[in-house]
């Protein structure tokens, strides 16, 4: 257990059984369910409010010092890749979509990245071109620029 959950192990978490009545989950098993099991965050429910945007483009642009040992997305030039996604995006008049700065994502061996939602899709553009390839197919199109994509198969080296 990390963190708050260690600190608060014996305490209790009061969650709303069938029927609005509550009920009280300890804390370990909340830490269970939510490492052990996937999760449903990502499913709309019937009373949230339509979403603001049809999708939101997350750039990484953490600057890290100078030859740090896992590098950073700013230092492989996100900051100008981003810039020029948003530029790209208005004159292609994409409306509904978002392209903001991100902190760290936290796959900056792979930088620069970026994440796109609501599908979740992680992309490791290079070049402008890479970025016109990304808006085409995904954001355009609907699809998705497979070449540029991370996958789970794209993991960090092992800490050392």
């Amino acid at each position: 257990m990390a963190g708050f959950a260690r600190q608060r192990a014996a305490a209790w978490q009061p969650a709303l059984a069938a029927g609005g009545r509550r009920r009280y989950i300890p804390f370990e098993a909340l830490e269970i369910a939510v490492n052990d099991a996937p999760t449903a965050a990502h499913r709309a429910l019937a009373d949230d409010p339509a979403p603001w945007f049809s999708a939101h483009v997350f750039v990484c642009c953490n600057r890290r010092p100078d030859g740090h040992k896992r590098g950073s997305c700013a230092a492989r030039g996100s900051e100008k890749l981003r810039d020029y996604m948003k530029a790209r995006a208005k004159e292609l008049g994409l409306k509904g979509i978002r392209i903001n700065s991100a902190g760290c994502l936290d796959r900056c061996e792979f930088g620069p990245t970026m994440v796109i939602y609501p599908e979740g899709i992680w992309y490791r553009p290079q070049s402008h071109a890479d970025v016109d390839e990304i808006l085409a197919a995904h954001l355009v199109a609907g699809g998705r620029a497979t070449r540029l994509m991370l996958t789970e198969k794209d993991v960090p080296p092992a800490k050392a």
